[in-house]
């Protein structure tokens, strides 16, 4: 028996005879009406945003946090509702509808479905997501993993005036960096920039006086020699990562640099003390502020 690409169609599936219906109500489960899944299967945004395009009946085109998961944007829950673009303005649940203008080079195929170029995707991004917060996170995960620039976003502005939340976006578009491989690194560099601190510069690299790399630093003023680090979960409970970050502090500390340290209880719940911490080392390097 031929094995099924999940997601389906399950109408396709048992015309074609491969599989048999009592077959498939036992072993799939549908994610969109007609589309089905293995049963108890883990869903990825990837998964949710192919079985959305099927559910349109191959005609819509995936949008918006789909088409950023399909582009290789990581942190995209595969709970979160798949978004296209698509002349069907009834969806099923947990799945976004746009009916928008749409150029023909503003499509791209990722494994055989159409979904928004990176910057047709980041222009969408950042009018629908209405929190600043989560679309600068999204824009800069996506320009993470497209290396897309601020220029290819403005031509599609210009191709499209007056469409809806172009004031959001243009507010938000300022601030993203590619440079973030995380939201809590792009939360720390927010944080800097609304308390007037300049934005430091990301994933910045640290040789010694011979050339040879030292360490990356997720942000860095390295006018100053002052770093921020973000320390995730794995930080402090994989021993490894653990010796190779104490190793990475001396290495740097020889070398004269200042090095911060974020966590994601000081983002959330100190965020004073944090921006108290670099504002000190910027001013013990006669940084003005």
């Amino acid at each position: 028996m031929t094995k099924l690409q999940s997601p389906f169609v399950g109408a396709e599936a048992l015309s074609s005879g491969i599989i048999a219906e009592r077959a498939m109500r036992r072993q799939y489960e549908p994610l969109y009406p007609g589309i089905y899944v293995p049963r108890g299967a883990a869903v990825s945004a990837q998964m949710r945003a192919r079985a959305a395009w099927l559910w349109s009946k191959r005609r819509g085109v995936g949008a918006g946090l789909s088409a950023a998961a399909m582009l290789g944007s990581k942190w995209i829950d595969g709970c979160e509702p798949a978004e296209l673009i698509h002349d069907n303005r009834r969806p099923p649940p947990n799945l976004v509808v746009w009916s928008e203008r749409l150029l023909e080079n503003e499509i791209v195929e990722c494994t055989d479905m159409p979904v928004t170029t990176p910057a047709r995707t980041a222009f969408d991004l950042g009018r629908h997501i209405t929190s600043r917060l989560q679309a600068v996170q999204r824009l800069d995960a996506l320009a993470n993993a497209c290396d897309i620039k601020r220029i290819d976003i403005e031509e599609v502005i210009a191709a499209h005036p007056g469409a809806r939340g172009l004031p959001r976006l243009r507010r938000v578009l300022p601030l993203v960096d590619g440079g973030a491989e995380s939201p809590q690194e792009t939360l720390a560099r927010l944080i800097l920039i609304d308390a007037d601190l300049p934005a430091p510069r990301t994933q910045f690299e640290v040789f010694d006086e011979y050339g040879q790399f030292v360490a990356r630093l997720d942000m860095a003023y390295d006018e100053v020699q002052v770093g921020i680090e973000y320390d995730g979960p794995q930080h402090w409970t994989d021993p490894e990562v653990r010796q190779r970050d104490i190793d990475k502090q001396y290495a740097l500390a020889q070398l004269g640099w200042i090095v911060i340290r974020a966590s994601r209880d000081l983002l959330r719940y100190r965020r004073r003390t944090y921006v108290a911490r670099v504002e000190g080392a910027l001013r013990a390097r006669g940084f003005r502020l």
